[in-house]
Parts: structure tokens; C-alpha cells; sequence
């Protein structure tokens, strides 16, 4: 039984092989890094070929193993090249007793965000600033009555918004 399962596992991977490679260049930039990409996922399918439902969509599963992978290492990568200055700072140079902060620019472009936010429809809006607020998603969408997933993209659209919005004003600016 598990030696069908894995047969068939190995067959509906070779059917997606070419868009999983196509995939796994598109995350990793780079043709020696997409190929061992690839290798990984394919042998994390085979091996965790118990853990798929057959009847469901096997690309998806694929692709999200593919991208979990991705994404662990990434962080790992990340956390390997951070280094930590554990050094005391006690030098400073003409240290004053008083410090003057100028906030001016981050007022302005506070300010001009929240106009930005104001502009966005009331089906993106309210998420978005409850999501600002520190409420879970899960709060905004029973406070707000809708299904999990409707919030999420509301707010991922809110973002995506602010952020065309954003850098159309930056570019106008210069």
C-alpha cells in the first residue's frame, strides 16, 4: 500500500517537475539554488508522502512545501549572517546633557499615510486599522462578521494599496 502511495507520489511529481523548477528559480534567483531547492522538496514529497490526501490539489501541496522550505532557509540564512555587537557604548562624542529630537519629517509622512489610509474604501479600511491597532485576525473578523480569509486579503490589499500609494507620492516628490 505505502509502495503504490509512493509510486504514485513519484508519478504526479514528475508531471509537475518543470513548473516546480520554474518555481524554485523564481524564489531563489539563482539556477544552482533552484535546482537544490528542488531536490529537497522533491525528496520531502516522497518522504512525507503519507501526510498527502489524495483527491486534493498535489501542486498546491507541493508548492507550499516547496515555499516552506524557502522560507526556513531563508530565516536560517538570516540569523547565520546577523552579527551582535555585545560591545558596551561608552564613548560618545560631545554627548550633551539634553538630546533634541526632531520629528518633523516623521510627523509630515505620518500624517500623509494617514490621509493615504483615509482614501481606501470602508471594506479595507476598517481591517487594515484594526489590523494597525494590534487586534488578530481572527478578532477583526468576528468584530467585523466576516470569514477569516476575507479579512486577510482585505488587509493584504489594504497594503498592497498604501504601498502603490506610498511610492507614487515619493515619486512625485523627487
Amino acid at each position: 500500500m505505502i509502495y503504490a502511495m509512493q509510486n504514485q507520489i513519484q508519478d504526479q511529481l514528475n508531471g509537475i517537475s518543470n513548473s516546480l523548477r520554474a518555481f524554485s528559480l523564481k524564489l531563489t534567483g539563482n539556477n544552482d539554488d533552484a535546482e537544490d531547492l528542488y531536490q529537497d522538496t522533491a525528496v520531502r514529497i516522497i518522504t512525507n508522502a503519507d501526510k498527502y490526501n489524495p483527491g486534493t490539489n498535489f501542486k498546491a501541496w507541493a508548492v507550499t512545501i516547496m515555499r516552506n522550505i524557502f522560507i526556513n532557509n531563508y530565516r536560517k540564512k538570516v540569523r547565520r549572517s546577523m552579527i551582535v555587537d555585545q560591545t558596551p557604548n561608552n564613548y560618545y562624542i560631545n554627548s550633551g546633557d539634553k538630546t533634541v529630537s526632531n520629528d518633523g519629517e516623521m510627523n509630515v509622512a505620518f500624517g500623509e499615510l494617514l490621509a493615504m489610509v483615509d482614501s481606501l474604501p470602508e471594506d479595507f479600511k476598517k481591517p487594515f486599522m484594526m489590523a494597525y491597532q494590534g487586534y488578530k485576525y481572527d478578532e477583526i473578523a468576528q468584530e467585523l462578521d466576516s470569514p477569516l480569509g476575507t479579512i486577510k486579503s482585505r488587509i493584504f490589499f489594504a497594503r498592497k494599496k498604501l504601498q502603490k500609494m506610498y511610492s507614487t507620492a515619493m515619486r512625485e516628490r523627487a
